[in-house]
């Protein structure tokens, strides 16, 4: 037997509850997942601020990625709160078991005064460019925006750097600071793959801006030709929102760590050793810092550097791009960070192992016992001796 529009119309109403903007208001306040279900150029003219965009084309595609519990509350809405209702059976045929739509939509919301917002509206390149990132739930619009306007500064342009620079640049994060005093050498090229064989001898921050500009021209690169030291660290990471650490020496790592510490900018942290890689995420307060982790430095003959030690090549290549995807997580504020984990990877046997790290309560840097309200004003610090 046929149905009309309006017998599928009255069968939805009959299946889904309508709830009026402010019952979903309320709703979104104690938990509810709110889903807009327009079409993306509807969902650019504004939004719900609490909204997920899930256009109803590709509603049973991408919900689950958006909303994953079955059983949790969803509010659903459209411009008028007809599609909504239609998108409502759609998920209640789907397993979901509390999901209403919202009356009237959003036409309802706004003329209500209620609170909305209009997110930042990419070019069309910039849709292109980011496109599959756009498709995520997790990132979207919103998030690429939120990317374009983030900072993030990479100290040292080597084997870590080179990945993590250019698929932080390719992801379209708006601001990448480069921290290096070094030029490019023929022995970097086995792993340091943002620099070229024709740039041997140019600075390394110069050569990895050129190659940067050459992928995303989005990217605004910020040049810092000098050694981070206790006398410039603060000026150096002082406005960014994630730090990359490539160095390879301790003295630099603990003078990156103290000041981290007390700007509470969270620090991505990776190493190497021939076949080896560890990484981590030491986030200011929440979970354990750097001197945490190694509360004095291993003797040098212990630790040696990639010009003594050697390393594979790809090695720092993995652990770069592992950074990255940190760097990106905290960026977009998704998925579970490594901070308070330890991943080791071992090359030879293709295995990655995790440790449990826990912040310790007497560290001289983030410790029960320091003080950081003078540090988060700013100013020049004093890092903690080793």
């Amino acid at each position: 037997m046929s149905k009309s529009y309006a017998d599928l119309l009255r069968e939805a109403r009959e299946l889904v509850p309508e709830v009026s903007p402010e019952e979903a208001e309320s709703l979104a306040r104690h938990g509810a997942r709110v889903i807009d279900v327009r079409e993306s150029t509807e969902w650019d003219e504004g939004h719900v601020a609490a909204a997920v965009h899930v256009a109803k084309g590709y509603l049973e595609q991408r919900i689950e990625a958006a909303a994953p519990d079955r059983a949790a509350p969803v509010v659903l809405y459209c411009a008028g709160g007809i599609r909504s209702l239609f998108a409502a059976r759609t998920l209640r045929e789907m397993g979901y078991a509390d999901v209403v739509s919202m009356r009237g939509g959003f036409q309802q919301w706004k003329a209500e005064g209620r609170p909305w917002e209009a997110p930042t509206v990419l070019s069309q390149g910039q849709k292109q460019r980011y496109s599959r990132h756009l498709l995520i739930p997790e990132v979207g619009g919103e998030g690429q925006a939120r990317l374009l306007g983030s900072k993030v500064l990479v100290i040292g342009a080597g084997g870590l750097g080179s990945p993590a620079l250019l698929y932080l640049a390719a992801a379209g994060v708006g601001t990448l600071g480069i921290v290096d005093f070094d030029t490019v050498d023929l022995s970097n090229l086995q792993r340091q793959v943002v620099h070229t064989t024709d740039r041997v001898g140019r600075r390394k921050t110069e050569s990895a801006a050129e190659a940067i500009r050459a992928l995303d021209p989005d990217v605004e690169v910020v040049t810092h030709e000098e050694m981070l030291t206790a006398d410039n660290v603060v000026r150096l990471i002082t406005g960014y929102d994630v730090i990359i650490d490539g160095t390879d020496t301790f003295e630099t790592r603990y003078t990156l760590n103290d000041a981290a510490v007390r700007a509470r900018i969270p620090v991505v942290h990776a190493s190497v050793f021939r076949f080896e890689g560890q990484l981590t995420v030491f986030k200011p307060f929440e979970g354990p810092c750097y001197r945490c982790l190694y509360p004095t430095p291993p003797p040098p003959e212990l630790a040696p550097g990639c010009s003594v030690a050697g390393v594979l090549g790809v090695v720092p290549g993995v652990m770069g791009l592992l950074q990255a995807t940190e760097a990106l997580k905290l960026l977009l504020d998704i998925g579970e960070s490594m901070a308070g984990r330890l991943l080791i990877y071992d090359a030879l046997d293709g295995t990655f192992q995790e440790l449990q790290l826990r912040r310790d309560p007497a560290c001289p840097a983030c410790g029960d016992a320091v003080d950081v309200t003078e540090e988060r004003a700013g100013g020049q610090l004093e890092p903690v001796t080793v």
